[in-house]
């Protein structure tokens, strides 16, 4: 088996996360259990997570000239994704304040930083996406950057793969060239007006959806009939944060290595639960050995 080569666009941010036994009231202050600092932000997440599941990735993003830029480059680069592609741009990174409370339900603001300054896609910056198996893009920079990696990558057959968090509007050339959409329940809802009890709404935007609901699994549901539900792994959850994000590059990962797609909704699915287990960001991402581990077909 080829290994599959996966061009992530997306954000990187420096996340700041703190535990502490519950999220705290407006106007409430309250102490902390643990504190961690580490690099975040969806793009590089999944582009990180994309490696360890067993790709190799071209990480197309933006990051500030401040002490977090640096930080970021470096562990990026070291987690083995490709940052030959990755902008710096005078100012300040991305920054994630992100609130854990003991049940590993959380809180989050995001400051955007250089994630706003990724626009205008260069040759070289294009060329990667059409060189790649599958295209994977989140909504956390400029909608018309995700749209023209989007389009270029359909130009070459590239499978595009769209985490559409946050939710945002999206232009129709957006979607006509998106091969798989994968939405939370908040975000189909603000897609479509449906939550899970019509996760087949979703179909009106694009040819293929995932419908993830945390600890209640998965719906995978296409153009050509199928709607299957696909159960989440049971684990002990500490922090949910990057689940998402694990479970979009395994998804991505898999279906590029030739995997039925439910099939890489099954894995993707033990991926996010490997990475709940543990603490932070991009550090929770799972290994492929991890994953396997957890993974059991339908």
């Amino acid at each position: 088996m080829s290994q599959t080569r996966v061009a992530v666009v997306g954000s990187a941010n420096m996340d700041l996360v703190a535990m502490a036994p519950s999220l705290p009231r407006p106007g409430e202050t309250m102490l902390g259990t643990d504190f961690v600092m580490v690099p975040g932000g969806k793009g590089a997440n999944q582009a990180i997570a994309a490696v360890r599941a067993g790709a190799s990735c071209a990480f197309l993003g933006a990051i500030g000239s401040d002490a977090f830029g640096v930080t970021l480059r470096a562990r990026i680069t070291a987690a083995g994704v490709d940052t030959g592609h990755l902008r710096v741009v005078y100012g300040t990174s991305g920054v994630a304040l992100v609130l854990v409370n003991a049940q590993g339900e959380n809180a989050i603001v995001v400051t955007p930083g250089a994630n706003d300054t990724l626009v205008g896609l260069t040759d070289e910056e294009l060329a990667t996406v059409r060189g790649a198996d599958v295209l994977v893009a989140q909504l956390e920079i400029p909608v018309q950057t995700v749209t023209a990696a989007a389009l270029a990558a359909r130009a070459a057959g590239t499978r595009v793969v769209l985490n559409a968090a946050p939710a945002r509007d999206l232009p129709p050339e957006l979607l006509d060239a998106v091969d798989l959409l994968i939405v939370n329940e908040g975000e189909a809802h603000a897609f479509t007006g449906r939550g899970r009890e019509e996760p087949r709404a979703l179909l009106d935007l694009v040819p293929r959806a995932v419908l993830t609901l945390g600890d209640a699994g998965a719906w995978y549901v296409d153009r050509e009939g199928v709607e299957v539900h696909v159960p989440a792994v049971q684990v002990d959850v500490v922090d949910s944060t990057a689940a998402g994000d694990a479970f979009t590059a395994a998804l991505a990962v898999g279906w590029g290595e030739g995997r039925d797609v439910v099939d890489a909704v099954r894995w993707a699915a033990a991926a996010g639960a490997a990475c709940v287990r543990k603490l932070g960001a991009s550090v929770a991402l799972p290994q492929r050995s991890e994953i396997d581990a957890l993974y059991s077909p339908g």
